[in-house]
């Protein structure tokens, strides 16, 4: 896995690998507190923020490749 050292940074990925990373980790911590509580608001609240996270880390890494590709 990329990590955010493996660039400068001055290098948008430098930045991008962390956030991402953060993302991910929100996205899990939110998925699995759906199965901690019983209130069916709340249960849709982590699933949507799981939901929204994931795709900002896939929109994330979708600019990563796209840089990568630039740079090649």
């Amino acid at each position: 896995m990329t990590e955010p050292n493996d660039f400068p940074d001055d290098d948008p990925r430098h930045h991008t690998t962390r956030l991402r990373g953060l993302l991910g980790e929100l996205a899990e911590h939110a998925r699995t507190d759906v199965d901690k509580v019983t209130d069916p608001g709340a249960q849709a609240l982590f699933a949507t923020v799981a939901e929204v996270c994931r795709g900002l880390a896939t929109a994330v890494q979708q600019y990563e490749d796209r840089s990568g590709n630039r740079d090649a």
